[in-house]
């Protein structure tokens, strides 16, 4: 009983409302990469391939179908690098690679 009251006690990141920019993880840096991304070049994200950290905020490799073919084997996906500030605010991106869905990695 004594553990449960102490576990309520203690305010969380999430509920008091305090959590800061600087705070912010590789999980919530990979989703807003992917909602601004697809605001802006209208293709719904089929993943994220990287995430890592910078000076400046957060690089996200964002992979993207671009072109749906039958079989679904040869549709062409791309990765994006998206970089976001510290308070997950674009800052750039750019598509740094187009391949099949197929195809395996150089």
């Amino acid at each position: 009983m004594a553990e449960q009251r102490r576990t309520r006690a203690r305010p969380s990141a999430k509920t008091s409302g305090t959590r800061t920019s600087s705070a912010r993880g590789p999980e919530q840096a990979a989703r807003d990469a992917c909602q601004r991304l697809e605001g802006l070049i209208g293709h719904s994200p089929e993943g994220v391939s990287a995430v890592r950290r910078t000076d400046d905020g957060w690089c996200v490799v964002v992979d993207v179908l671009e072109v749906a073919r039958i079989p679904d084997t040869t549709s062409l996906l791309a990765s994006y690098e998206v970089q976001l500030d510290q308070g997950g605010e674009l800052l750039e991106y750019s598509r740094v690679r187009r391949y099949r869905r197929g195809a395996a990695d150089e």
